[in-house]
């Protein structure tokens, strides 16, 4: 019970009788009154209010901010991890389940689909609305079977240059790409409501796609892929060019705030429908049962609000964590020594409670040269034999060891571990390191010094300055490549800038050399092979790599069933990349979080990016 102020005791005490008033007999039915007047007086004087409880809030970091926010004009993981919690995919991937599973999400049940594999059905869950906004003009908006057709048209409005484009565009929708040449041939607005066989909202709840060929794999088109996500019209109408600053979806979360370059803020949808957590773990996976038994029908999401800090550098992400200001930490490779000594907790952090978890993650950190580009572009034998060296001049060891401080394995090809199609036998020329091998390709196809100032030059005579781009975080992948080049008289400058804006420039073709990694979404080779594919190119190809032969591959093995015939077709892929070396890959990276254990039901996912709303935060957890 509270203290009371003097006021509350003077309410509360019972005052004398005067003389002329008459006491009532017998007694007890006056302490009866008394008590009334008490409990009265209580409410009247101001009881204390009941303690609310606190919004749990759930903090953490990413180390690059989102680019927008509306899914048809983004492609980079930072945004899809903050949009994926606005908005829903139909279909989702089983948070706990290994290996990782499908579930239906907005879709009602899995899609029904042709003996072909050309026409899928996809019914929705009737009763599914958007979040409250203006745009509705207060009305409930639910989410109907237009919303997608009209999300997925958007990709194709050239109003928009959604980097999505080359995806979609190579699924084959039967129809979709002739409205949008149709708007480009004439300089006419897209045509939303022209008929498309390839997309169709047969009836309010029910879609029906129709391909220009086989996918037996389209069904991971729509499994946590943001921008096939309903959007409803009126939101971009209202919004104009600046809807990306204005989500509206019918997930978990909608945005809160959004401090450019600083910070994130989720608020829980108030409007958000009834879901309850039915996550499936593995049976021989004792932690991922614990968290299925202990969290089986919370109500999601389990927090009300997610803030999320943009901090691009190690040291004040990591003293973040560690000054409990967030609950849960990607480990920052510099501190792997001093967090995992050995591979294991550091004593100091296992007394505070901090859990440690580890991810194969099915990724791949690479360097991609552009192949437009005159210097390092080209598939002549002297433009092959340059990237080749440069492959065979680093060290791909070396980053592991030194640099990633272990938490990697070195990639023989593109297609990282736990996705269909790699395989754990291959070794090949991508992660070996011979400097006497590289020497040799330079000197051989005429990359000598020339004018005796200790820099090989081009094969005309001109000089050669490869130029990476790159960012302040990267500075220890930038001494490693600076002392590698060295060693073969190879210049290489380094030219600083923004993640975005490095971005935007490497879809335009503008770049000539850069690193960056590709994080998978689905369990599947194919996603890794697009990034070479030549119709990909403004999207996930920014090598802008275009070899007939690779893209026939790419669309055999895309149209053939899982097996040994596919296998051997993404093997003879590799190995074309492999000899042009459009890309050089580096890395699989292995991905240790630590959290606090406030951080109830948190499991690093491989493919599923927003895991806001499967895990809860406890400030006085019991068991920690």
């Amino acid at each position: 019970m509270g203290t009371f102020s003097a006021m509350h005791y003077r309410c509360l005490m019972p005052h004398k009788p005067s003389a002329h008033v008459r006491r009532p007999t017998p007694q007890r039915p006056m302490r009866v009154r008394w008590w009334l007047l008490w409990c009265a007086m209580w409410c009247l004087c101001g009881a204390p209010a009941l303690a609310q409880p606190a919004p749990k809030v759930l903090r953490y970091a990413m180390v690059s901010d989102a680019t927008t926010l509306d899914p048809v004009s983004f492609s980079d993981i930072y945004s899809v991890e903050v949009a994926g919690s606005i908005f829903e995919p139909l279909y989702r991937f089983d948070y706990l389940a290994r290996p990782v599973t499908v579930k239906p999400q907005l879709a009602a049940a899995l899609p029904e689909h042709s003996a072909d594999w050309r026409e899928y059905t996809v019914h929705l869950k009737p009763g599914v609305f958007f979040a409250d906004d203006p745009a509705f003009g207060g009305q409930r908006r639910e989410v109907v079977a237009a919303d997608v057709v009209y999300a997925i048209k958007r990709i194709f409005d050239p109003r928009w240059k959604s980097p999505q484009l080359p995806n979609f565009a190579a699924m084959g929708l039967t129809g979709l790409n002739a409205v949008r040449q149709r708007a480009l041939d004439q300089k006419t607005p897209f045509d939303y409501d022209a008929p498309v066989e390839g997309l169709t909202a047969i009836d309010r709840h029910t879609l029906r796609f129709r391909l220009d060929k086989p996918d037996p794999r389209f069904i991971f088109s729509l499994t946590g892929t943001v921008a096939a996500a309903p959007v409803a019209r009126e939101v971009v109408e209202h919004y104009g060019d600046s809807v990306g600053d204005h989500p509206v979806g019918s997930g978990p979360f909608v945005l809160a705030s959004w401090r450019k370059g600083s910070q994130i803020v989720l608020a829980r949808n108030p409007g958000y429908r009834e879901v309850h957590y039915d996550e499936e773990a593995s049976p021989d996976d004792a932690e991922a049962q614990a968290i299925a038994q202990a969290l089986h029908g919370r109500r999601l999401p389990m927090v009300d609000r997610v803030e999320i800090a943009v901090i691009d550098e190690e040291q004040p992400r990591w003293l973040s964590f560690l000054q409990q200001g967030l609950d849960l930490v990607l480990l920052p490779g510099t501190f792997a020594p001093v967090a995992m000594p050995g591979g294991r907790l550091a004593p100091n952090l296992q007394r505070q409670g901090i859990v440690a978890q580890k991810l194969a993650r099915p990724d791949v950190v690479y360097t991609v040269f552009n192949m437009d580009d005159p210097v390092v572009g080209g598939y002549g034998p002297a433009q092959v034999a340059l990237r080749r060296a440069i492959g065979l001049g680093y060290d791909n060891d070396e980053e592991v060891r030194n640099v990633r401080r272990q938490l990697g394995v070195p990639a023989q090809s593109l297609v990282p571990p736990s996705t269909y199609g790699y395989d754990p036998a291959l070794k090949s020329e991508m992660s070996t390191y011979d400097p006497a091998r590289a020497n040799a390709l330079l000197d051989l196809y005429g990359y000598l010094d020339r004018d005796g100032d200790g820099w090989r030059d081009r094969p005309d005579g001109s000089p050669l300055v490869l130029q990476y781009h790159t960012d302040k975080t990267l500075r220890p992948f930038n001494e490693l490549w600076k002392r590698r080049m060295d060693g073969l008289h190879l210049r290489i400058d380094f030219v600083p800038g923004q993640w975005t804006e490095q971005a935007k420039a490497a879809r335009a073709g503008k770049l000539m050399i850069w690193f960056l990694s590709w994080n998978a979404s689905a369990p599947d080779a194919d996603e890794f092979l697009r990034l070479a594919y030549g119709p990909a190119i403004g999207g996930d190809n920014l090598s802008r790599f275009n070899l007939p032969a690779f893209n026939a591959l790419y669309d055999r093995q895309a149209e053939m069933g899982d097996g040994p015939e596919r296998l051997a077709t993404i093997a003879q892929a590799n190995r074309l990349l492999l000899a042009y070396l459009p890309i050089k890959a580096h890395v699989h990276r292995l991905q240790v979080s630590l959290h606090w254990p406030r951080l109830q039901g948190y499991q690093p996912h491989p493919y599923l990016r927003p895991f806001h709303a499967y895990v809860d935060v406890v400030p006085n957890p019991v068991n920690p």
